[in-house]
């Protein structure tokens, strides 16, 4: 799985260039040579503020965003560490608070690939070493560190030390590396668990109760489930989350959607399951509102891709690409959002993403699919999507890219008034740049 990383700064692409010389160009897991990488840095993940660290198959993002929301609004410096990025690499790297400028991203790569001939480490690995660098060279009072891939064998697992852990919501994906049951996965992520760090969970089947166990008692710390040593609700328009220390309410998430409000909730429990970094309520509170993760059921701007539509479209972008996603993306375009309308849905989707499970939460709600490739990556062809649209009994147009797609809804009789966009992290990464709305 390929990032294809370009930047429009000469010394930083000068940097990647050099990555993927040295890059074996595709993800192996396993901790043997980020390990080796850091050693060389003189250890820098030994090294850095206290760490959350964020495990999930969906959400675990969104979780971070909240996180970090919450210990701003408490006036603490944070450092950040997500992946993929949509528009710029600097995305993944947030140094107290800021992404990181050109010149220290270039610098930290560079120092990391200086080191790193003949360890043969991926682009994935190198990146998370300039990450730890960078982060131990900063102060900050706390540090998130998003799982890449899994988590067992993630090159972020080389934490020793978290103050606590969280795994947000389970589903099938990436069966090729982490299993093809969710009882696989599961002990895939709940290998982030460390001793003296509580493991904080949403709320999971009861099958996965051993899995989470084993993984607990083996690391020597404890599992702090949903509906066990926590749990939420949405009552008045309000989020009600309550646990051992007592209860707290919140605003609902300005993020859109109800899965959402899960996410904002572990937040919450992680924070209030560790005593290293402390918070105010008032804080806790205010995270909801301040939370952003862009192409996650984003409301897009009137910009340069979508001008040529009539002004009152109503546009989302959400880069979901799994089953769970697709559910939880269908399930917020009920009727009265979609007011008596369908949905036009722009999608591309990487050819290892099962598209049909995507998908099929959508039947009944889109009216037409305007099928897009994914450039740089293997996608499936429009071929698969007009053959889910006949089954529907709705049409399905191919284009070249997303500017085609709106120039050719904007010329139809009746243009759409509902749009939904995405079906991969990358292609909303590209309708961001063309829409000029870059993450900040």
């Amino acid at each position: 799985m390929a990032d294809h990383a370009v930047s429009d700064d000469p010394d930083v692409q000068a940097q990647l260039d050099r990555l993927w010389s040295l890059s074996p160009g595709a993800d192996i897991l396993g901790l043997e040579r980020i390990t080796r990488l850091l050693e060389r840095l003189g250890d820098p993940h030994r090294a850095l503020p206290p760490v959350f660290h964020v495990a999930g198959t969906n959400g675990k993002g969104s979780t971070c965003a909240f996180l970090r929301a919450a210990m701003e609004a408490d006036g603490k410096n944070v450092h950040v560490f997500t992946s993929p990025h949509l528009v710029r690499f600097n995305e993944r790297i947030r140094i107290a608070g800021q992404l990181i400028d050109n010149a220290k991203l270039a610098r930290y790569l560079e120092r990391v690939l200086d080191i790193a001939e003949g360890v043969n480490a991926s682009f994935f690995e190198v990146t998370t070493a300039a990450a730890f660098l960078a982060f131990a060279e900063h102060r900050a009072d706390a540090c998130i560190i998003e799982v890449g891939l899994g988590g067992r064998l993630d090159a972020t697992n080389v934490i020793v030390d978290p103050v606590v852990c969280g795994i947000a919501q389970l589903g099938i994906d990436h069966q090729a590396f982490l299993g093809d049951t969710l009882a696989l996965i599961a002990a895939e992520k709940a290998g982030i668990a460390k001793a003296g760090a509580p493991l904080v969970t949403q709320r999971y089947p009861d099958l996965l109760e051993p899995i989470m166990t084993a993984a607990v008692t083996q690391a020597g710390t404890q599992w702090i489930g949903q509906g066990d040593g926590w749990d939420a609700a949405v009552y008045r328009d309000r989020l009600h989350y309550r646990d051992a220390h007592g209860r707290i309410d919140t605003p609902l998430p300005r993020l859109a959607g109800a899965h959402q409000v899960h996410n904002a909730a572990l937040a919450v429990a992680m924070l209030r399951h560790q005593h290293v970094v402390p918070l105010s309520d008032a804080a806790l509170k205010a995270a909801p509102l301040w939370a952003q993760w862009p192409a996650r059921l984003q409301r897009l701007e009137r910009g340069p891709l979508l001008a040529p539509l009539p002004p009152r479209t109503d546009t989302w972008l959400d880069g979901g690409h799994n089953a769970a996603a697709g559910e939880a993306i269908a399930a917020y375009f009920t009727p009265e959002r979609l007011e008596g309308r369908k949905l036009h849905l722009v999608v591309g989707m990487l050819s290892n993403k099962d598209i049909d499970a995507f998908l099929a939460p959508f039947a009944g709600i889109v009216g037409h699919i305007h099928a897009l490739p994914v450039p740089g990556h293997d996608h499936h062809p429009a071929d698969r999507f007009a053959a889910i649209a006949n089954q529907w009994g709705i049409g399905c147009t191919a284009h070249e890219g997303p500017d085609a797609a709106i120039l050719a809804m904007a010329s139809l009789a009746e243009p759409p008034a509902k749009l939904l966009m995405g079906g991969s992290l990358y292609l909303a990464g590209q309708i961001l740049r063309l829409n000029g709305q870059l993450p900040d």
